[in-house]
């Protein structure tokens, strides 16, 4: 089955190229282009996009307050930011508005197509400088282990699953459970840490384990 994905960037060729090289894959298809925040807030969850490549700095929004408006109603969407911006301040934004992917503009399409494909399967793919960024905060802000000891055996396995690697699928096989179970169960794990993506879950099971 297809990728479904939209893209919200201002600048036009680089949407444009996007979708050229995109919709080349057998396995992913562009069903909206917007170039604008406004135009992608009204009309972007009508496409129910399984991946969106998010712009930031659009020049009437911020990519991330689309995404905070958006977010609830559509849950099954798996949103990366894909932009020219490193500072902390906007990639930690965009993590706790729910995105799962962080995309510096230089990357190669081959890395933006993988990172397509990760995300969709569960993945949270981010450029090197990203994650390094991403993992050195966490450092700095360590969790208490009252928050681990409210999951249930079974959101441990899963979280340590998560943590090896795994994708949703294969964590759905390996536990006989459907994969809209295993969402349930990572929804869950990451109410209960008080986090809005995989980093931050996998970060916290790291220092609990340890």
């Amino acid at each position: 089955m297809s990728i479904s994905i939209a893209i919200v960037e201002d600048e036009k060729n680089y949407n444009n190229a996007l979708k050229k090289v995109i919709n080349y894959q057998d396995d992913m298809k562009v069903v909206a282009q917007f170039f604008d925040g406004n135009d992608a807030l009204k009309n972007l969850s009508s496409f129910s996009p399984d991946v969106v490549m998010m712009d930031i700095q659009l020049q009437d929004m911020l990519g991330i307050e689309i995404i905070e408006k958006l977010r609830k109603e559509m849950a099954n969407t798996q949103f990366i930011m894909c932009t020219s911006f490193e500072d902390d301040e906007k990639i930690f934004n965009s993590l706790k508005a729910g995105a799962m992917g962080y995309l510096i503009k230089g990357e190669s399409m081959d890395k933006i197509l993988s990172s397509i494909r990760d995300v969709y399967n569960g993945g949270a793919p981010m450029s090197l400088s990203i994650a390094r960024r991403v993992l050195g905060h966490f450092e700095r802000k360590l969790p208490e282990n009252k928050d681990f000891d409210e999951l249930t055996e079974r959101e441990k396995e899963i979280l340590g699953l998560l943590s090896q690697g795994l994708l949703y699928k294969e964590i759905a096989d390996q536990k006989f459970i459907s994969i809209d179970t295993v969402k349930k169960h990572v929804g869950n794990i990451y109410r209960k840490l008080h986090v809005s993506n995989k980093v931050e879950a996998i970060n916290k099971f790291n220092h609990f384990k340890n």
